[in-house]
């Protein structure tokens, strides 16, 4: 199952992924859709809206339905200078800066599932990886809740990863995550943000490289 946050990317996904996709859901205005991926496999793409405690919603109430395995495909704001707008990471581990974590036991960071995090970097060699923040803020206030979190090991910050990673573990179902990044948060140069042309090919991409990832994994 593929995560995306905003409703509105899970319809572009559906419409670029799926072969009949069909909705199944739109409640709370969360539209979530199913059909059959290029590998004749069936996919379903759920958005889980904005923040930890929306997206624990969801992922909770799709385990009672029988979820073994998801991907988060998202956005962030980069705090590393070497990430360019449009670029994909693959995230590793979320430092756990957020409420809903936290609620849910997990310590300082939360891990993503290991099997998960080596499929997505089989199918994008080049995409970058590493440890980000999850914050509930949307609107951050930047300094020095960056430079600390830089200090931590954080490539680029976003809401929802920590919390789908602690559920994952507290539920027993093997949780990742792609972003892309559509912001520079670096202290090296101006804020910039990608465009909107650019943000939505960004937002395909990184549902593609989920997708990919979740046929090449092995197995549940």
């Amino acid at each position: 199952m593929l995560l995306p946050g905003d409703p509105g990317r899970a319809l572009a996904l559906a419409q670029e992924l799926l072969s009949g996709p069909r909705m199944f859901n739109h409640n709370r205005g969360l539209w979530g859709y199913t059909g059959l991926a290029a590998d004749g496999e069936p996919l379903t793409i759920q958005s889980t809206g904005i923040g930890g405690p929306s997206a624990a919603i969801v992922l909770e109430e799709l385990i009672v339905l029988g979820l073994a395995r998801a991907i988060r495909v998202g956005t962030a704001g980069a705090f590393d200078g070497s990430l360019g707008l449009g670029d994909l990471l693959v995230v590793t581990a979320a430092i756990s800066a957020d409420g809903t974590s936290r609620a849910l036991g997990a310590a300082d960071r939360t891990d993503a599932d290991p099997e998960l995090v080596a499929a997505l970097r089989r199918c994008d060699p080049h995409a970058a990886s590493g440890t980000i923040v999850s914050s509930d803020l949307f609107y951050e206030v930047g300094e020095p809740r960056f430079s600390h979190w830089r200090a931590q090991g954080a490539r680029a910050v976003e809401m929802e990863c920590a919390a789908l990673f602690a559920l994952g573990a507290l539920r027993g179902v093997a949780v990742g995550c792609a972003l892309a990044i559509t912001d520079q948060l670096s202290g090296e140069r101006e804020r910039e943000r990608i465009d909107a042309s650019a943000l939505a090919d960004a937002g395909l991409a990184v549902g593609r490289l989920g997708a990919a990832a979740l046929g090449a994994a092995a197995p549940v």
